[in-house]
């Protein structure tokens, strides 16, 4: 078994003391078992880097606004008038 040392902020160090007597476990079966679930989720394979992508796009019922109003708004475009335009229909 090796040793390691970790450093942790004041408020987290707080909060692990607290986990650790309300479980009547030591800092270092904390962090073990933390190490084992982490190690558990990441060992799956499912994790190598480069090999996720991000979900398409997908149309979630935004109205009053079209795709082209909403890239001018974002470029700073002056879009306004045409939206309150739209809102009067």
């Amino acid at each position: 078994m090796r040793r390691a040392q970790i450093q942790l902020p004041d408020d987290m160090y707080e909060q692990v003391q607290r986990i650790c007597r309300l479980r009547e476990i030591s800092m270092a079966e904390l962090g073990r078992r933390g190490f084992e679930y982490m190690l558990s989720v990441y060992s799956q394979g499912g994790m190598i880097p480069g090999d996720w992508t991000p979900p398409k796009p997908r149309r979630l019922g935004w109205k009053g606004l079209s795709d082209a109003d909403i890239k001018a708004h974002a470029q700073g475009v002056d879009a306004e008038p045409a939206i309150a335009e739209r809102r009067k229909r």
